[in-house]
């Protein structure tokens, strides 16, 4: 009879059984639920409910600019986090200590610090306003608070992988004659791209899910700058159940596909350059 192979790490069956139990406890049985709550309507009632042009508004804006918000963060929180690993500079302690201040700010605190930064009379709003751009109370206020409170994933994923790059790499492909976006392309992109799609997701993630920072900057105007979010809340509000239940059970489903996606292309990429 062979030898019972023992496990590299003690005790695995009773953390994987205790790692199931919270899973299933904190995540699974209120996924269950809510969409327990959203199959007891009828399909024309869901569909009249999930589907209404203003619900539809919101969800283009909540997805779109989501996405939008996290392509931006991509390119900004790498430039930021290239700045902070690769520069020594006056200040660069307190850049990145700010880096982590979205984290810290409390949501509602962040919305009104933007409203008056971007309101047509505050700071950078009147200045914009004069150049005919109005940011607060519009679509792209709600942008511009996705951006704000998504920006450390990115930099706080892709910070760790620049720092471990052995720079004796680029200078060697350099002293070969690649130039410098050579070296960039072939070198520094295929070994951070995997952190890069890992922040663009928890940024996504972070910015569709957000409210308190939005509401305060988007105006909350029925088919203009409405979120998904707050038209749950509102939903609820007004004792709506099944409606919120309806919009939420569509955001959840379309933001596990996305997400699905996202880290598909993520594996992919790890698969490509080892």
């Amino acid at each position: 009879m062979a030898a019972t192979k023992s496990s590299v790490v003690p005790g695995f069956g009773p953390t994987l059984g205790f790692t199931l139990f919270a899973l299933g406890l904190i995540v699974l049985m209120p996924l269950a639920a809510l969409f327990l709550r959203a199959s007891g309507m009828g399909w024309q009632q869901f569909v009249q409910a999930a589907f209404s042009p203003r619900v539809m508004s919101a969800y283009a804006l909540s997805f779109g600019g989501a996405l939008a918000a996290a392509a931006f963060n991509a390119v900004a929180g790498l430039l930021l986090a290239w700045v902070l690993v690769r520069y020594r500079f006056p200040g660069r302690r307190l850049m990145d200590a700010m880096v982590d201040l979205p984290f810290a700010l409390p949501t509602a605190v962040a919305g009104i610090a933007l409203t008056t930064l971007y309101a047509p009379k505050g700071m950078l709003g009147g200045l914009l306003a004069g150049l005919g751009v109005k940011v607060a109370f519009t679509p792209l206020g709600v942008m511009v608070a996705m951006v704000f409170i998504g920006l450390p994933f990115v930099v706080r994923t892709v910070e760790p992988v620049l720092q471990d790059i052995d720079a004796d790499w680029e200078e060697a492909a350099l002293s070969l004659g690649a130039n410098r976006l050579q070296v960039f392309l072939r070198i520094i992109l295929p070994s951070i791209l995997p952190a890069l799609v890992t922040g663009f997701a928890l940024a996504f993630a972070r910015a569709l899910g957000e409210y308190g920072s939005v509401i305060f900057i988007a105006g909350n105007i029925p088919g203009v700058s409405e979120i998904a979010p707050l038209l749950i809340v509102t939903k609820l509000e007004q004792y709506d159940y099944a409606g919120a239940t309806a919009i939420a059970a569509v955001m959840l489903v379309v933001s596990f596909i996305l997400l699905l996606i996202i880290n598909t292309v993520q594996k992919w990429q790890r698969r490509l350059y080892q």
